[in-house]
């Protein structure tokens, strides 16, 4: 579904992908991991269209990426706190409603807030929908941001460090989410994570980078270490 091909970022001088090239498959969730400066979050802005790239191109379902083929999860959730939990949901409906709808977000059509409850009732949230969205959780609030991400109607789903600010409980609870979402709804999600032991429990796969390059692509039970031992201890090893 997801192709990334020989996807090239440089800041000024400063190479920070070389070439990589990542696909995730429709009804997979692929787990991106690395250590801090190894491209990962960087690899997921290009694949959105957030990052220049110097060399590649992105691809869904073999055509060009388009705006709405993609939605993103972050790690800074961004829900509007002061705001009803349904209408950060509808939000996700912004980018194909009329301009005149978008302008006035406080008076989405019914069919939108009715398709809203359904991500949210998905997301196991539908029984908060008119509660203030800074009164939930993290935990919660980062499902309302899935469900948000849902309601955009992706055929990916691209979460960055999504469980990196919530307890061990919540973060297995939203990656065990995106997995049923990536299966469930034949998605593809690419997730970067910073733990390899949730990645393990939760991904169809994982990516590795070191340097920009991917040094690792296969199974979640592969050991991941080398990806985070110093350069010297790789030399030697």
């Amino acid at each position: 579904m997801l192709t990334l091909s020989s996807i090239t970022v440089r800041y000024g001088e400063q190479q920070v992908l070389h070439g990589v090239d990542v696909t995730v498959a429709a009804g997979e969730l692929l787990a991106v991991l690395g250590a801090n400066g190894s491209g990962k979050s960087t690899l997921l802005r290009a694949a959105a269209g957030l990052e220049p790239t110097a060399m590649g191109h992105t691809t869904v379902d073999g055509r060009p990426r388009q705006p709405l083929d993609i939605a993103m999860v972050f790690q800074h959730i961004h829900l509007v706190r002061r705001r009803s939990v349904l209408d950060n949901v509808c939000a996700g409906a912004l980018g194909r409603l009329p301009l005149r709808r978008s302008l006035v977000p406080a008076l989405f059509p019914a069919d939108v807030r009715e398709e809203a409850m359904a991500c949210l009732e998905r997301v196991g949230l539908a029984d908060r929908a008119h509660d203030r969205a800074g009164r939930l959780s993290g935990g919660q609030q980062q499902r309302v941001a899935v469900a948000r991400a849902l309601c955009q109607r992706p055929r990916v789903v691209l979460a960055d460090e999504p469980v990196s600010a919530l307890d061990p409980a919540a973060a297995e609870q939203v990656l065990a989410l995106l997995a049923d979402l990536a299966h469930d709804e034949d998605l593809a999600v690419l997730a970067v994570l910073h733990q390899p032991a949730l990645a393990a429990r939760h991904a169809d796969r994982i990516v590795g980078l070191r340097g920009g390059h991917v040094l690792l692509d296969g199974p979640p039970d592969q050991d991941v270490d080398i990806l985070y031992q110093p350069e010297s201890l790789k030399a030697v090893s």
